[in-house]
């Protein structure tokens, strides 16, 4: 693509009636300079014309191939059930398209990898939905480590809990079978993960309790309880490639939920990361302490840090549309930018080593 030129993207999964898609996509991207909104793609016709009017964009399929297929689509974002991941993207890439998936990748590493190998035969880029890389608090905690704030991290503790529901819809059950990839290790657990390894390194070495505290779901419409497979809570103690040592605890519970707070303690400091809610999601601010003080102290983060053109909403699409920013950016300058595919499998890599350290009941030893 030529310098400055717009990016014509797709996107696949765009229903204007509900999901991320709408939630945290459209909003964004209606706001980007960089892309020209060219097209939108759902399960059914109608929807998919729906979403096309409501946000001005002129192409609207139900068949993702005649998608694919048109000329004028440059990229195209996957956004949809973990499940169909695979299918979308893989088709994306074989029509030479530069792809943005959301996270989780695959439903498990072999498709994830089978997607990262395919991107890189294609010489295509590509981008995964890790957006809590974008937080601005992330990102300046990390500037913050690396200016040696701390000094030398020495232990790292990271906490989030959200609530949970016993009761839902059958059209949202699916995410009970943890073989399908949408669980609280793969989606919450590895949002969370990546900004903490992002700021303080990645793991070496995990031992961990991965465990399904309710094992039944009230299924409202159809009347029934269903069994659940699916964890919601998930403990990793560990060590990091650096040396420090680590503790993370994500878990979904009934009721009143904590929200996430990640402490890193140094040498020389202390800085603390906390939001009511998600870390990915929801603004997240730091304090920090260093040498004899006693008393955490809030830390500005700098507006740097926090662009987003004019319009462009707080909340879910936030991150999103710094997200895509990057990923234009990986295209205008054909160069690597992540988390892209690559930075997918070593994520996945980790779920799979924290899943194999629980069934296992050892300590499994990492390496992204």
């Amino acid at each position: 693509m030529a310098q400055g030129q717009k990016i014509r993207l797709g996107v696949i999964g765009a229903n204007v009636r509900y999901g991320w898609g709408t939630r945290a996509h459209l909003p964004a991207l209606v706001h980007l300079p960089e892309y020209e909104l060219a097209a939108v793609c759902t399960a059914h016709q109608e929807t998919a014309e729906e979403t096309a009017r409501e946000y001005g964009v002129p192409l609207a399929f139900h068949n993702h191939l005649d998608l694919l297929s048109h000329p004028e689509i440059d990229a195209i974002a996957v956004v949809v059930r973990v499940p169909q991941h695979y299918r979308l993207t893989m088709d994306a890439l074989n029509a030479g398209k530069h792809v943005l998936t959301e996270w989780p990748l695959g439903a498990s590493l072999q498709e994830t990898q089978e997607m990262a190998d395919l991107a890189r035969s294609k010489g295509v880029h590509t981008m995964v939905g890790l957006q809590g890389r974008f937080a601005p608090a992330f990102l300046r905690l990390k500037e913050l480590i690396d200016e040696g704030y701390v000094g030398e991290v020495l232990s790292c503790h990271l906490v989030q809990v959200r609530p949970g529901v016993l009761t839902r819809t059958s059209g949202r059950t699916w995410q009970r079978d943890r073989s399908l990839g949408a669980t609280t290790l793969t989606i919450p657990f590895g949002h969370s993960v990546d900004c903490f390894c992002m700021c303080v390194g990645e793991f070496s070495e995990v031992s961990s309790v991965v465990s399904t505290q309710v094992p039944r779901w009230y299924e409202s419409d159809t009347n029934r309880m269903v069994d659940v497979t699916a964890p919601d809570n998930v403990l990793v103690s560990g060590r990091l490639a650096n040396g420090a040592v680590a503790s993370v605890h994500v878990a979904a519970v009934p009721w009143h939920g904590s929200g996430m707070r990640l402490e890193i303690y140094g040498r020389e400091g202390t800085l603390v990361a906390s939001t009511d809610l998600t870390a990915q999601i929801d603004p997240v601010h730091i304090e920090g302490a260093r040498g004899s003080d006693r008393d955490l102290q809030e830390l500005p983060i700098p507006e740097r840090l926090s662009y987003v053109p004019e319009g462009v909403p707080q909340g879910e699409p936030f991150n999103v549309a710094r997200m895509y920013q990057a990923f234009a950016q990986a295209i205008g300058e054909d160069r690597r930018v992540e988390p892209d595919f690559d930075t997918a499998i070593a994520r996945h890599k980790l779920v799979e080593a924290v899943q194999a350290a629980s069934d296992q009941g050892r300590r499994v030893v990492y390496s992204p």
